[in-house]
């Protein structure tokens, strides 16, 4: 009996010390979200959330999406509320900004903003402007969406960025998110606006996956229209920039950390009403400005933020010339070798920074 006794009370014991050991504990995993899965979520959610809000759009319903970016939802809200529609984008934007007149909130998805030339009379003449000729009285509510500016071996005629030809237009707001924040963030604010938004997606990006922080997750998580975001804080050049390369801005700035320069990068996120006081405070604070952007040089993103800032209390605290990396003001070839060399990369931002310092 006291051998059996001993059997039990030596396991007890072991237990025991085993509680009094000190453990160390690693932080849980953060959760990892693709930029698909975020749009994903924000439209089904403002779905969930407001019966007035509908998708439209090609294959968007019972293919779950050209780029799977509706996966679920056709399933889940039926064929009233995510609609299928025939090749033919001017038709269907028309249809969806008639819609937005009526009081409904469509979201028109085109499977790329190549294709929404098709329907621009109906995004500017109709959405942008109505409001003011209205005189305050009509809003459009609606959301045109989808992928924006260069992907991979698609060539001229589906690689253009379109963040310069609407965020020309008074009337229209525009986005253009980075990572999975950003995605969600800004879809929900911009389904939520009584005032028809562009959101820009990037095809490239759409299966990257980013950090998605605790508040992401919430279903009240909204991020403001008109206001940036310093992904990274520097002290010697501020780096402005929106859509996917801002990921190659932020490698850029590790390379020069590691050589001693500490750039500031800033991800736009919203192109009009565009966020100047935060541009403009950064360049006062390192006196140095390179903007980033995959579109074209002329007249675009860059040469507006140029601009506004000769033109502003910042130009005075410029050390230096602002200076711009574009994409290269050609129709995109379809080579790849050439394709690489008519968008900014990493060793272009680098080499425009250092331009910039004079190192």
């Amino acid at each position: 009996m006291a051998a059996v006794s001993g059997l039990v009370r030596r396991p007890l014991r072991e237990v025991s010390r085993l509680l009094k050991r000190r453990f160390h504990w690693t932080a849980p995993a953060a959760l990892q979200v693709t930029v698909r899965d975020a749009i994903n979520q924000g439209m089904d959610e403002e779905l969930e959330r407001d019966e007035k809000v509908f998708l439209l759009g090609e294959e968007v319903a019972q293919y779950d999406g050209a780029y799977k970016v509706s996966r679920g939802l056709w399933k889940k809200y039926g064929d009233k509320r995510i609609i299928d529609t025939p090749i033919s984008e001017m038709g269907f934007a028309g249809i969806a900004v008639g819609a937005a007149m009526a009081g409904l909130r469509p979201i028109c998805e085109f499977m790329t903003f190549n294709f929404s030339m098709q329907a621009i009379d109906q995004v500017i003449n109709s959405a942008a402007k109505t409001y003011y000729m209205s005189g305050g009285l009509q809003p459009v509510p609606i959301v045109f969406r989808g992928p924006n500016g260069a992907s991979a071996g698609v060539a001229a005629q589906h690689s253009q960025c379109f963040a310069a030809w609407y965020g020309h237009c008074p009337g229209l707001k525009v986005v253009s998110p980075w990572n999975s924040e950003d995605a969600k963030g800004l879809i929900k604010s911009a389904i939520r606006d009584n005032n028809p938004v562009v959101v820009l997606e990037n095809e490239l990006m759409y299966g990257v996956p980013f950090e998605f922080p605790p508040e992401a997750q919430s279903k009240d998580f909204l991020i403001p229209i008109g206001k940036a975001k310093i992904e990274r804080q520097g002290t010697h050049i501020t780096v402005v920039s929106h859509s996917r390369p801002v990921g190659h801005c932020l490698e850029a700035a590790a390379v020069l950390s590691k050589e001693g320069v500490e750039c500031e990068v800033i991800n736009m996120r919203t192109i009009r009403p565009m966020d100047m006081e935060t541009i403009e405070a950064s360049v006062m604070k390192t006196n140095h400005l390179v903007t980033v952007e995959g579109g074209w040089p002329q007249f675009g993103v860059g040469a507006e933020i140029c601009a506004r800032i000769m033109e502003g209390p910042a130009f005075n605290f410029l050390d230096a010339p602002a200076v711009r990396v574009t994409g290269a003001d050609v129709p995109m070839p379809y080579a790849k070798i050439l394709e690489d060399n008519s968008i900014p990369q990493v060793k272009d931002i680098i080499f425009a920074i250092k331009k910039t310092l004079n190192i």
